[in-house]
């Protein structure tokens, strides 16, 4: 009888814990359109990117392609390529990230409490695939007065093709 009992516990446990797995995976691709498994996204990001876009790390200050990127287009999700800010919103805070004072609307990115390092900040995310962007804050020097912080490993970009070449 003590070895049924025993060996009813091992058995439950193990269908817990293997439960508890699937739940961890489930809860890890969030509620976003799109979903990928961490191993499908470590082979479509670079080390760098999936450090940022997966892990929520941030890339070193001054250090990224979009910091001082001032061209017309849209700034992608590198990710999932969704559209997340318009050229017209970046400008120069001198913080060493790319800086929008705002996203293209509200439902290209999500907001997160970040309680993480003894701080309390807004996370960014993207909306379609959970892909961590960077943080947003009220101290922005535009009218919006928000400074959408972001990681430049985050992003891709789209230029703007003048109207002139499109008519060729």
């Amino acid at each position: 009888m003590k070895k049924l009992l025993s060996l009813t516990l091992i058995l439950t446990f193990a269908l817990a814990c293997s439960g508890q797995q699937k739940t961890e995976e489930t809860k890890a691709m969030g509620d976003y359109s799109v979903k990928k498994t961490e191993q499908e996204w470590q082979k479509m990001l670079s080390p760098e990117q999936y450090h940022v876009l997966r892990n929520k790390g941030t890339e070193r200050p001054g250090t990224g392609e979009y910091n001082l990127h001032f061209e017309e287009g849209t700034y992608t999700c590198a990710g999932c390529n969704a559209p997340l800010f318009d050229s017209d919103s970046k400008f120069d805070a001198h913080c060493g990230w790319p800086s929008f004072d705002k996203a293209l609307d509200k439902n290209t990115v999500k907001e997160i409490l970040d309680t993480s390092h003894g701080m309390t900040r807004t996370e960014i995310v993207c909306a379609k695939c959970g892909g961590h962007l960077g943080h947003v804050f009220n101290d922005g020097p535009t009218e919006t007065g928000m400074r959408y912080c972001i990681n430049s490993v985050s992003l891709g970009f789209d230029k703007e093709e003048s109207a002139t070449k499109e008519e060729e």
